[in-house]
């Protein structure tokens, strides 16, 4: 259970750059106190060039701007790896509100000779790209430098935790870890409106560079919690998988985004392990007296809560062409929600 926190640290993680193993080990220190009481927190210091985001941002707009059918062209629906347009309406949970937001999904760029990809893993393959001069080249270059400053978090968490550095590392070299694009319109009624609902995230932590307010954090007393950009920073709230790992000492603590009235365009980097991980309690969080966590594969629990959350997956799910791995959970079985349901 995560402290009833009021407020989000900010952890200068440049020492993870350092060649001295006792700046690394600091830094990775501070990180799991954070991961242990908060579950969100801002990071410093990380080797990501500002020109590099500003382009991101520049091939967004472009994008987002484009008409509503042209933007269809790259449908996400369209795809067979879950890549591509994300128009508003589209993700939700059955029954509740649809989001208002659109984005667009994109993830390691494999070859469409891949083996995964051509067995039919519904995560891994290539990216969908729309015909705009500059852009994939944009998303692939920020895609790449954030997903180096995740492995440093990885290698640190590890660390935090007293465990071999290698421990979660060795399972992150083919990762479903995805990048959207997210676009929240200018809603003047925008009050009490949900960009997102309440959730926590799929994966191990989320790496998120947003460009205006909405987020909020739920904290340990059930409050929510703002969580606002801060300049030269980068936000990280645990996911699942770590929740998993740490048999719930990590917390994947719940957000949502709420009250965007301005124009809002935000970049959540989903760090995960690869597909096939076998993700269970550390042997130091079995402990007796404690109940002990279900074992998941890290690419079936994502691509299960996607296909919940998905209007598309859920079609193909009703129709029988798609099947939820077995064991799969309900969206919302791990973070604050579930700790206090």
């Amino acid at each position: 259970m995560t402290a009833a926190f009021t407020s989000v640290p900010v952890i200068d993680i440049s020492g993870l750059y350092s060649e001295q193993l006792s700046d690394r080990e600091a830094v990775a220190a501070e990180l799991g106190r954070a991961a242990r009481d908060v579950g969100f927190f801002y990071i410093s210091g990380a080797d990501i060039e500002p020109a590099c985001f500003d382009a991101l941002l520049a091939a967004t707009k472009e994008f987002f701007a484009l008409p509503l059918d042209e933007k269809m062209r790259s449908y996400i629906g369209l795809s067979q790896c879950h890549r591509g347009y994300v128009p508003v309406g589209e993700e939700g949970l059955n029954g509740e509100k649809p989001d208002l937001k659109e984005a667009f999904d994109t993830a390691l760029d494999l070859p469409a000779d891949d083996p995964d990809y051509l067995a039919g893993n519904p995560m891994l393959g290539p990216n969908t790209w729309p015909e705009l001069p500059g852009f994939a080249e944009a998303v692939t270059a920020y895609y790449t430098s954030v997903l180096e400053v995740g492995h440093k978090l990885l290698w640190a968490f590890a660390v935090a935790l007293g465990e071999d550095p290698d421990t979660f590392t060795r399972h992150a070299t083919k990762t479903p870890s995805q990048l959207r694009l997210v676009h929240y319109p200018f809603n003047p009624d925008a009050e009490d409106a949900l960009g997102i609902g309440a959730h926590s995230d799929y994966e191990c932590f989320t790496l998120l560079k947003p460009t205006a307010p909405g987020l909020e954090v739920l904290n340990g007393n059930g409050e929510w919690i703002d969580v606002p950009p801060i300049e030269g920073t980068y936000v990280v709230n645990i996911g699942d998988m770590l929740e998993l790992w740490t048999n719930g000492a990590f917390v994947a603590t719940s957000h949502r985004v709420r009250k965007v009235r301005e124009e809002r365009y935000s970049f959540p980097l989903f760090f995960n392990v690869d597909y096939d991980t076998e993700v269970k309690p550390l042997p130091q969080f079995v402990t007796a007296g404690a109940p002990v966590r279900t074992p998941l594969r890290a690419g079936e629990h994502l691509f299960a809560q996607t296909a919940q959350t998905f209007a598309y997956l859920r079609a193909r799910v009703e129709a029988g062409e798609v099947v939820l791995p077995e064991g799969s959970l309900a969206v919302n079985s791990f973070g604050q929600q579930a700790l206090q349901a």
